[in-house]
């Protein structure tokens, strides 16, 4: 049996500049938080960036790390944009492609297929083309003749993803109300990372809950992270919900620049167990 289990820092280590790494997630919902931080925690930098995004986007970009960011929205749900995104998208600091929501998950699955393209409806009369010129559309080659929106895959050299429990095989399960498109992520990228809630024996997958909830294959995953709290301040139902309050922190620190620095020394300067420490301490604070 291959163990798989590996350190937030090491799948950092696994990474390059310059890749495209695709972030699951959605929003402010079960993104892989503990291993953003892992990565502003290093020089990884130069990144093209694929996301349903959420507070990952806003963290990556407030540290230059993004060169390029592939989205179909970027918010944090109860707050509608994230300051560090509205901020170095209006300034031009990073190169972007922006597809709705329909068009941005046909591109995961076209790459998860391995396809060239795939078609859909999504998009056609909005300005997702007039914004993106090399998109393309193709004919039904069927007597309805329709046409359709042509999709490009969205191939990622790596997928990060944020699920509530693993076996150390990398079989992954999520046990919230919603897969979101973890999966598509997962099989879209060359190398997928999960980190987890919880890591437990494969039997305890399915002895508590159904087989359906099986989001991963171990065939598709290259590394198993145990990161309990590892989504926060995004959410991670049932583990639990959005940090209300630590959100809003971090959304008034990044709109402005003088008090950003602080929240960076305070929350992003250690290591994780740093970060859940300070996070505590912030929460008796606000109480």
């Amino acid at each position: 049996m291959a163990d798989k289990r590996m350190s937030a820092d090491e799948v950092v280590a696994e990474l390059s500049d310059g890749m495209t790494i695709g972030i699951g997630g959605w929003g402010s919902r079960r993104k892989p938080m503990a291993l953003v931080r892992a990565i502003l925690r290093s020089s990884l930098t130069d990144l093209t960036v694929v996301s349903y995004g959420g507070p990952d986007v806003g963290l990556l970009a407030s540290a230059g790390r993004i060169r390029k960011l592939v989205f179909g929205f970027v918010t944090l749900d109860s707050i509608p944009f994230d300051p560090w995104f509205g901020r170095v998208r209006e300034s031009g600091q990073i190169e972007v492609t922006e597809y709705d929501e329909g068009v941005f998950g046909t591109a995961l699955s076209a790459a998860a297929q391995r396809l060239p393209f795939l078609p859909t409806r999504a998009g056609l009369g909005s300005d997702v083309m007039r914004l993106n010129p090399q998109l393309r559309t193709v004919s039904s080659p069927y007597p309805d003749g329709e046409e359709l929106l042509a999709v490009p895959p969205l191939r990622l050299d790596a997928a990060l993803v944020h699920l509530n429990r693993a076996d150390a095989r990398g079989n992954a399960q999520y046990l919230g109300p919603d897969p979101y498109f973890d999966d598509l992520f997962a099989l879209a990228a060359d190398r997928c990372f999960v980190s987890a809630e919880q890591v437990v024996d494969t039997a305890e997958l399915t002895a508590t809950a159904p087989v359906q909830s099986l989001l991963l294959n171990r065939s598709a995953v290259h590394g198993v992270v145990e990161t309990p709290r590892g989504a926060h301040f995004t959410s991670a139902a049932p583990d639990y919900g959005r940090d209300e309050k630590f959100q809003r922190h971090y959304a008034e620190s990044a709109k402005d620049l003088e008090v950003w620095p602080r929240f960076v020394d305070r929350f992003l300067s250690g290591d994780e167990r740093t970060y859940l420490s300070e996070v505590d301490k912030f929460t008796r604070e606000a109480a």
